[in-house]
């Protein structure tokens, strides 16, 4: 990642600018993250030889579940953690079935 600098803890921030610079840091580094996920989803769909493979409901639970159990360890809420996985991983099913598609 680009600046692996340490974030400003949330109860540093004495203002709201302050505050909204750390989020906008923290996003950066969010980005470079889902883009190497993006990468790991669009060799998946080299490494796949059906395009049946590309949905599998019992590894979409897996890493919901693991997602969860991390996020509680985190502090994370699951009402957070669990709406945005699901979007992630429905997003990054869009993505596989289109490289899927193109090779």
């Amino acid at each position: 990642m680009q600046n692996d600098a340490p974030l400003k803890m949330a109860q540093a921030c004495g203002s709201m600018p302050e505050l909204r610079e750390a989020i906008d840091a923290l996003d950066v580094r969010l980005v470079a993250l889902m883009s190497v996920r993006q990468a790991y989803i669009e060799r998946a769909a080299e490494l796949k030889t059906g395009r049946d493979q590309v949905r599998d409901p019992a590894r979409i639970e897996d890493v919901v579940a693991k997602v969860i159990a991390e996020g509680r360890k985190a502090g994370l809420s699951p009402d957070i953690a669990e709406p945005v996985w699901r979007a992630l991983i429905e997003a990054s099913i869009a993505h596989e079935f289109e490289a899927f598609d193109k090779r």
